[in-house]
């Protein structure tokens, strides 16, 4: 049996655990059986991102007669759209990969990982009749994967997860989206305006119903400008017809019935700690499965520490990235530095975009908090008018005596407006004067962001 220093479970933020560990000398292994990488390179954050920025493109040349620029969006080469991004994707996992293969200091394990006990994993690729490896210290990276709801039909069907719709490289006429939240609408964004029809089904009242209420609401109304959306639909069954797929979908109004070439379940996430068999240690895990940890990420195993999706915290990369610093920190020098996620923001790629930090509208009063709000709307600044922004605008929420509780942004680039926000709430006062007195760029459009710090 082989002994290790460190285990790291997972190759995604886990990575830069591992690599400084290697750095001071140490013996690690790395266990991972799909891409390095992660969710995020691979499943996530990156190709999801690139095909974006397709789907902005086309887009905009659509959106450009609004601007009296007549143009015109010839053939989409939507296959090698999606050959060219995921072949980027691979190249950099393999990079990654070489990277590990040449260190001295790391052995990769391509298998998936199952606990034996609080010490030891099992690492058996199919090959060997047993592989057991120890570590004395562990960390568990291992993340999530898409959650496809139990309905009648589903074993016969021939459906897609986020995964699979990434590469997706045969162009379907149309699709149906099962789920309201950012994966389903980042998505429908893409597949929209390459020209395919999107039907989404949504059970709730709203779209991305965990946003602020007055975003949810808005966004829900341009999506029902954009595409079908049926809200307060919930799928029970579905079947397959040769390519076609139908989905019968139950509501208090009654049943319909959904056709399209492919059905796209964007319905949550599961942790992976049933496949590492958890349940073979003292690894305490929540009710949803989720993996429990402290305020310095230490699980129920004093030697065993746990970042990313699969602690069920903030299901974010740059989340992930945080805690990789704080468990590594805590892992090697013992307990020195609590996981802080203030100001953890959050950002959806969709069109209009979406971001947000702190509380929401209904949290604050869920929690009978006093506070004041105040939004203010793009097209009345300089930049939002140059943009014909007609739909986004700035909400704030602050208390009384002026300290920032919420922010939340729909509209251009509300991935980037929020950024000053989170500086004033981490590293400044986390006053509204923080915003309110620093001098923004005229006509820049941040002056949105400050317009409606302004009105508190």
């Amino acid at each position: 049996m082989e002994e290790f220093d460190v285990i790291v479970i997972g190759a995604g933020s886990g990575l830069d655990v591992a690599s400084a560990y290697s750095s001071q000398g140490k013996n690690v292994a790395v266990i991972e059986p799909g891409r390095m990488g992660g969710t995020c390179l691979n499943r996530g954050c990156i190709p999801s991102k690139m095909l974006i920025h397709h789907a902005d493109i086309a887009q905009e040349i659509r959106g450009s007669e609004k601007f009296h620029i007549n143009s015109e969006l010839g053939e989409i080469e939507y296959e090698e759209i999606i050959t060219e991004v995921n072949e980027e994707v691979r190249k950099d996992s393999e990079n990654i990969e070489k990277g590990l293969e040449k260190s001295e200091n790391h052995t990769l394990y391509r298998t998936e990982a199952e606990f034996i006990d609080n010490n030891t994993l099992d690492v058996s690729d199919g090959e060997k009749d047993e592989d057991e490896i120890k570590g004395d210290k562990i960390i568990v990276a291992a993340g999530t994967r898409p959650f496809v709801p139990p309905i009648d039909g589903i074993e016969d069907v021939d459906y897609l997860t986020s995964k699979e719709a990434l590469k997706l490289k045969e162009k379907p006429k149309d699709m149906i989206v099962i789920g309201g939240g950012y994966i389903s609408n980042e998505l429908a964004h893409f597949f929209d305006a390459m020209g395919i029809e999107v039907k989404i089904l949504e059970r709730g009242e709203n779209m991305l119903k965990y946003e602020d209420r007055e975003i949810s609401e808005k966004y829900t109304e341009l999506a029902q400008d954009r595409f079908n959306v049926e809200l307060g639909y919930e799928a029970s069954k579905v079947s397959q017809e040769g390519k076609r797929i139908k989905v019968v979908a139950e509501s208090d109004e009654g049943e319909k019935e959904f056709e399209a070439d492919e059905l796209f379940f964007a319905t949550g996430r599961v942790p992976n700690t049933d496949n590492l068999k958890v349940e073979n240690t003292n690894i305490e895990t929540g009710e949803r499965g989720f993996i429990e940890v402290n305020e310095y990420l230490q699980t129920t195993v004093d030697h065993i520490y746990a970042l990313g999706d699969i602690i069920g915290q903030h299901p974010f990369k740059h989340a992930a990235n945080k805690e990789a610093n704080a468990a590594l920190i805590n892992s090697f020098a013992g307990n020195q530095k609590e996981i802080d996620y203030t100001a953890m923001p959050h950002a959806v790629f969709s069109s209009p975009q979406i971001a947000g930090v702190g509380k929401t509208e209904g949290e604050l009063e869920e929690e009978d908090t006093e506070y004041r709000k105040a939004t203010y709307d793009y097209k009345e600044t300089g930049m939002g008018m140059a943009l014909k922004e007609e739909n986004g605008f700035v909400k704030v929420l602050a208390s009384e005596d002026g300290e920032i509780l919420g922010c939340h942004i729909i509209g251009p680039h509300a991935s980037q407006q929020i950024h000053e926000v989170l500086v004033s709430m981490k590293s400044g006062s986390g006053n509204v004067s923080d915003i309110q007195d620093t001098i923004h760029i005229h006509p820049a459009l941040n002056e949105v962001v400050q317009r409606a710090f302004n009105q508190l």
